[in-house]
């Protein structure tokens, strides 16, 4: 992989690079980076954990102008934790060069917002709910705007933030140019691909193995009532590094973060519940070690990098592949090893089944394998979801 050195960076910025310990580009920065450089419109498909954000963070953060204090680069994003984030490793990027980044995003005091964007921000990192009140409300100036970044996109479509961001993009009057970062490839990305892009380019580094190959899948089949104890059983014969509960809802959430807590220390939760202070803290407590179990909803699911996770456990299967692939991918980072631990219960067999035909892999079962009575009464009728009203 070539050197940072080799894309003609601001000295400045590679002065960062350094500092942060950034020696060789991966592969989606390699083919990014000079294309963003050339103000090439671009659609970049990567799967999870290849290094997306420096891809984009680091040739805006060289195309911005110092000198002036106006919004240069947008990047919209779907959640408050990855726009604290992307913020987060922009200013560290741009930060010899003096580029200021910020982000916005709904949870917070938008007063607090609105006074750090007058006193200069180049770029701004948001959510689309934020933003859009900041656009209505005209507190925000997007007039110098030479560079919208759609970071997750698939994400926020999924979300049904589609209107939202074509309101947004229509918002930049001015020639400009858009970069859209996914890790598939909905067919709402072509439609706004064909209305609001110049000519782009298409970087497709999602290859048919949907999982990186150093991650390892595993699979514990038990019944719907030992879900519980079979993931403390886990924890004990597994003793994690540090891992991720998926569950599917906020109450199914604190209700095994409770469970677990009589069993080990360094555990909580996280959900879309909580305010945006609680889940900054957790998310920061989670990244310096401090918890060692995080039982989250899907709101840690995409895009957040937390290095160090070396056990995804998925208490709760759920009926969407993709959901399944996301979850995966907070383990496995930038091409570590990491293990995902998935508890299967008879309702779930049959989206097992889809899964393993998406990621091409064979299962490996902790203990007894369901039996072939089971998995046929599976694939042949179809699977109710559990019901439950919270959201993540």
């Amino acid at each position: 992989m070539p050197s940072f050195e080799e894309f003609g960076l601001d000295p400045a910025i590679l002065k960062s690079l350094e500092k942060m310990n950034y020696k060789e580009a991966s592969a989606i920065q390699a083919e990014a980076i000079p294309l963003i450089l050339q103000n090439r419109d671009l659609i970049a498909l990567s799967k999870t954990g290849s290094g997306k954000t420096a891809a984009c963070a680091i040739p805006i953060c060289h195309l911005v102008d110092t000198h002036s204090r106006n919004i240069q680069a947008l990047i919209v994003v779907p959640t408050r934790e990855l726009a604290l984030q992307y913020a987060t490793e922009a200013q560290k990027i741009g930060d010899e060069k003096g580029v200021k980044a910020f982000a916005i995003y709904g949870g917070e005091d938008a007063s607090m917002q609105q006074s750090k964007l007058k006193h200069g921000v180049q770029v701004l990192v948001a959510t689309p709910g934020r933003l859009i009140d900041f656009i209505y409300s005209r507190q925000i100036d997007l007039t110098h705007v030479k560079t919208i970044i759609l970071d997750e996109a698939d994400e926020m479509l999924s979300m049904g933030f589609y209107d939202d961001l074509e309101f947004i993009i229509q918002c930049l009057v001015q020639d400009h140019q858009t970069l859209l970062f996914s890790a598939t490839m909905p067919k709402e990305i072509g439609i706004i691909a064909r209305t609001h892009m110049k000519d782009p380019l298409e970087i497709k580094l999602t290859s048919a193995d949907v999982s990186p190959k150093t991650i390892e899948h595993q699979f514990l089949y038990c019944r719907h009532q030992d879900r519980e104890n079979a993931l403390i059983d886990l924890m004990d014969d597994l003793n994690p590094h540090q891992s991720l509960i998926f569950c599917h809802s906020r109450i199914e959430c604190e209700k095994v973060c409770k469970a677990m807590q009589k069993h080990f220390i360094g555990v909580d939760y996280l959900h879309a519940g909580l305010s945006q202070d609680m889940r900054s803290t957790i998310t920061n407590k989670f990244r310096t070690g401090k918890i060692h179990f995080l039982i989250a909803t899907d709101v840690a699911s995409r895009g957040l990098d937390f290095s160090s996770v070396s056990h995804v456990f998925i208490y709760h299967l759920g009926d969407d592949p993709d959901v399944y692939v996301h979850r995966s991918g907070r383990t496995g980072r930038f091409d570590k090893a990491g293990v995902v631990v998935t508890l299967v219960t008879d309702r779930e067999l049959h989206t097992l089944k889809i899964i393993l035909g998406k990621i091409g892999r064979e299962p490996i079962w902790i203990g007894p394998a369901p039996s072939r009575t089971q998995r046929t009464i599976a694939a042949t009728q179809a699977t109710k979801p559990e019901t439950d009203s919270s959201a993540p």
